[in-house]
């Protein structure tokens, strides 16, 4: 089998509604975990410094993608997160990225709890270029696992 190529990726959120056919993304990065270390010195050993785990933590989780329409549940739940005012609570969702084979089989993917949008950016409008409007979606979340 050949090694996996990076382009070729789906990313889905479970409980959207209205359901999001409008998934394709041109980025997703921050999956990533790691673990917080507290340095513990040893009295009368000084030789080395005890690493200590604590904590493990995540970066956010950015997906970029072209600036879709209001029909997108993605963007109708990113909108009332943001700009709800905090009158309703914010609802997370689970997500799934997934790192397709040739034959658009998934060859890995990463399971994402409790997401949540946090920051929603377009891009420069600027006439003077002609690129796409860029729409990037920062998302907190708390877990994270690989499967497959």
């Amino acid at each position: 089998m050949d090694p996996p190529v990076a382009f070729h990726f789906v990313v889905s959120f479970v409980g959207l509604i209205p359901p999001v056919p409008d998934m394709a993304f041109q980025e997703v990065s921050g999956l990533e975990s790691s673990i917080d270390l507290e340095p513990l010195v040893e009295g009368g050993e000084n030789r080395f410094v005890h690493q200590l785990p604590k904590s493990v933590k995540h970066p956010n989780l950015v997906l970029k993608r072209a600036v879709t329409t209001m029909a997108s549940g993605l963007v109708q739940w990113c909108k009332s997160t943001l700009e709800g005012d905090f009158s309703d609570a914010i609802v997370p969702k689970d997500m799934v990225v997934s790192l397709l084979s040739e034959n658009q089989i998934p060859v890995t993917s990463w399971s994402i709890g409790n997401a949540y949008p946090i920051k929603w950016t377009v891009s420069n409008l600027d006439a003077m270029k002609n690129e796409l409007a860029i729409e990037t979606i920062e998302l907190s979340y708390t877990t994270i696992k690989r499967m497959m």
